[in-house]
């Protein structure tokens, strides 16, 4: 019976110090801390409102002469005012603006008056009547046109501009200005599709 109960005890005590391991080793186990993302909000950035940068328009590097020579829908306006002596004037230092004909221009008043474009540059005394009259003395830009108002050119006689961009001329034609503000160093041209004529 002694054995009996010491082999008990012996069980129990085996049993109570397992137990007993168990304990520690869930104790001393090292415990995984919970990993926690945190999130970074970063602050709103409200954008700037765009602004555009102002472009220095190009400074002008050419005389309406030299201009005028260099576009080659000008041909015949460079040629009339070198046969007429006044392409020395077009390149002088001052502040002037040219209406100018294109070639087209040019070649309905030949059909019209029927002479070659060589009868018309040999008719100085012609071009030199109407050829300033496509010139006012001061610089008019586009935006500065003082519409239907007599504006007086170089020959001494007036035009008037619509609102419509459309010149009338003293002996009542009409030429529309097809391009505008090509600045020079003496000045503006603007393109017009008609020759204008004086009284």
């Amino acid at each position: 019976m002694l054995k009996k109960n010491l082999l008990s005890i012996a069980v129990v005590a085996a049993a109570l110090s397992l137990a007993a391991c168990n304990d520690k080793e869930a104790v001393t186990e090292p415990v995984e801390p919970e990993t926690t993302t945190d999130v970074v909000v970063e602050p709103e950035v409200t954008p700037e409102p765009m602004v555009e940068a102002e472009v220095a328009p190009e400074a002008a590097t050419q005389s309406i002469a030299e201009m005028a020579a260099a576009n080659p829908d000008l041909s015949i306006l460079t040629a009339a005012l070198k046969a007429a002596g006044l392409d020395g004037m077009m390149m002088d230092a001052g502040t002037y603006t040219v209406f100018a004909p294109t070639d087209a221009a040019f070649a309905a008043v030949l059909t019209k008056l029927d002479v070659t474009k060589e009868e018309l540059l040999a008719n100085t005394d012609l071009l030199k009547s109407v050829l300033p009259y496509h010139v006012v003395p001061m610089v008019v830009n586009a935006a500065d046109i003082p519409y239907d108002t007599a504006i007086e050119t170089v020959n001494g006689q007036t035009i008037m501009i619509g609102s419509d961009n459309v010149i009338t001329d003293a002996s009542g034609n009409k030429a529309t200005i097809t391009a505008t503000d090509m600045m020079a160093t003496n000045g503006v041209v603007h393109v017009i599709d008609t020759v204008l004529m004086p009284k």
